[in-house]
């Protein structure tokens, strides 16, 4: 049958609460430390600049499973007195000495195997030298003082602790003390890393050079030598972040900035395209099945293509394109499902749901990514995510340093003829994919946008976006608005907020899903800023995790 338009309700009814308002600033971020660490910068008079710095160094100490010192990332920064939008780019690489012949999946789930040469720490402090105002010592008194004290444990931090403890334990040297402090894991303890703190002061005093080239590189390097790790000292000392352009797309009236290659961002991109060619209805089944089948065919073209640009050929300016956008749209049927595209690389070894049945990962080997927003009254803004990996990434902290290191290397392919194939000093093909919104016109900035979620930043982004911009939403209701998730073995899941009759109709074109509870982080957990024609900030956060949006 065709697909019918759907009238009445929205599928998600009211907002559960409203965006934070900000005239001269907004920092939106997942956790409510973080956010405040933010906020002080802005309201010490430092920038955006400034305050993503205390943010992302606030959340090393508030969710410390998610990211830190040691994991990687990549951000996009908006300079309103340069009109331009610079991408930077910390997502680090493979060791040059990893040898993945015979290797396992086992092998790279975590532990020393599983690491790349850190990044977050120089993107970070790249961005401060370059644009920041406010000194290092202020920017990171707030998280020194958070992991010196404690960070009162929420829900998430203690489940993610007692899954991960054993690990951590399994990969901390002999007579050496756990990174971790607390009396109890539960919620309401106190969670104190005072060797964070130190590391943290060592770097406030001795900048990128005391974590890549001084004494805190010796000890990182050293502590993962000691269970077999093979980044050597002089890839840690080499490492740097880099700039670059990013790459964009025109949707409709606005303009949509991501990420280049490593990023796989571009999915995104090429999701527009083709979505952009239909009169997509809010809340109707077929607008909600066009959504499914332009993610199904860019999501392939992601797994067939993208990998570190250094080493393959990613064909990129095919892929973005309206008129590759269009010959997609062709063969895209408004009252059939066409299916899912075929398992590529066995991807699904790296993140899988079992069809037909839900069944969440453990919270230490579940993906653990963050995405926050800053911006000032100068109007500059920037737009992070940034991850460990899985919980507490590898779960191994070098002795003495408390600095998790990421496991972003489960994300590689291991020799199956991938674009993502493991191989020393790559890039990993990055499903990390800020974005930014402008208006097409005048290319005035209009919104920051993100997620984590591994694979589905790439189609709950977009969801979120067509909300926003197709549905008119305000920040708040996009981010609540009821997602769905793809996984690439051929299972598709809704959140159950989803009008029934609508998803009755999917069924009768040839849809199998599942149901997901009405608001789980499987689907992200997503937070936002928007300038308004007014010029001032709203901020938002999703309810999905701990996340908290404030402004001044």
């Amino acid at each position: 049958m065709a697909l019918a338009a759907q009238t009445g309700s929205t599928p998600h009814g009211d907002s559960t609460r409203p965006p934070a308002t900000g005239r001269r600033g907004m920092v939106a971020s997942g956790s409510q430390h973080a956010t405040i660490a933010g906020l002080q910068a802005l309201q010490a008079g430092g920038n955006a600049v400034d305050a993503a710095v205390a943010v992302a160094a606030g959340l090393n100490v508030a969710e410390p499973f998610m990211s830190g010192m040691g994991g990687v990332g990549i951000g996009l920064v908006y300079m309103a007195s340069e009109g331009k939008t610079r991408t930077i780019n910390f997502s680090g690489h493979a060791p040059n000495d990893i040898d993945p012949s015979g290797m396992t999946r086992d092998d790279i789930e975590y532990g020393p195997l599983s690491m790349l040469v850190p990044g977050n720490i120089a993107g970070w402090l790249t961005m401060h030298d370059k644009y920041g105002t406010l000194p290092r010592s202020q920017v990171f008194a707030y998280a020194i003082d958070l992991a010196e004290n404690g960070v009162p444990m929420t829900p998430l931090i203690a489940t993610t602790v007692a899954d991960s403890i054993d690990k951590i334990a399994e990969l901390t040297e002999d007579g050496a003390t756990l990174a971790l402090e607390y009396s109890a894991v539960e919620a309401g303890a106190l969670l104190r890393q005072q060797q964070l703190a130190e590391s943290m002061n060592r770097v406030v005093e001795g900048g990128i050079a005391e974590f890549y080239e001084g004494s805190l590189g010796d000890e990182i390097c050293a502590g993962q030598k000691a269970f077999n790790g093979v980044i050597n000292r002089e890839e840690i000392a080499a490492y740097r972040p880099y700039w670059e352009e990013p790459i964009s797309t025109t949707y409709r009236d606005y303009e949509i900035r991501v990420p280049k290659p490593n990023s796989s961002a571009f999915q995104m991109l090429e999701t527009l395209n083709i979505l952009e060619g239909y009169d997509l209805e809010p809340g109707t089944a077929l607008t909600e099945h066009l959504l499914v089948e332009a993610v199904l065919k860019a999501a392939d073209d992601r797994v067939l293509y993208s990998g570190d640009p250094k080493h393959v050929d990613i064909p990129l300016d095919r892929l973005i394109s309206k008129d590759y956008a269009e010959e997609i749209r062709s063969g895209i049927s408004s009252d059939k499902f066409s299916g899912f595209p075929p398992e590529r690389w066995n991807r699904s070894a790296v993140e899988a749901s079992l069809p037909g049945v839900w069944n969440p990962q453990s919270a230490a080997q579940s993906p653990m990514t963050t995405h926050f927003a800053t911006a000032d009254q100068w109007g500059n803004v920037v737009t992070i995510t940034q991850t460990l990996g899985g919980g507490f990434g590898s779960c191994l902290a070098p002795k003495g340093t408390g600095v998790f290191i990421n496991n972003m290397g489960k994300w590689f392919d291991l020799n199956q003829g991938s674009p993502n194939d493991l191989k020393g000093g790559r890039a990993v093909d990055f499903v990390i994919a800020p974005s930014q919104i402008y208006a097409a016109e005048d290319a005035s900035f209009i919104a920051s946008i993100g997620t984590p979620g591994s694979y589905g930043i790439l189609h709950t982004t977009i969801q979120m976006i067509h909300q926003f911009l197709d549905c008119g939403k305000n920040i708040q209701e996009a981010i609540e608005a009821p997602r769905f998730r793809y996984y690439d073995i051929g299972a598709i899941m809704f959140e159950s907020r989803f009008d029934s009759d609508m998803l009755e109709q999917l069924s009768d074109i040839g849809y199998t899903y599942d149901l997901l509870p009405p608001f789980t982080n499987a689907v992200g957990g997503a937070h936002a800023i928007h300038r308004t024609s007014h010029g001032t900030y709203l901020g938002a956060a999703d309810p999905r995790r701990d996340g908290f949006a404030l402004g001044y």
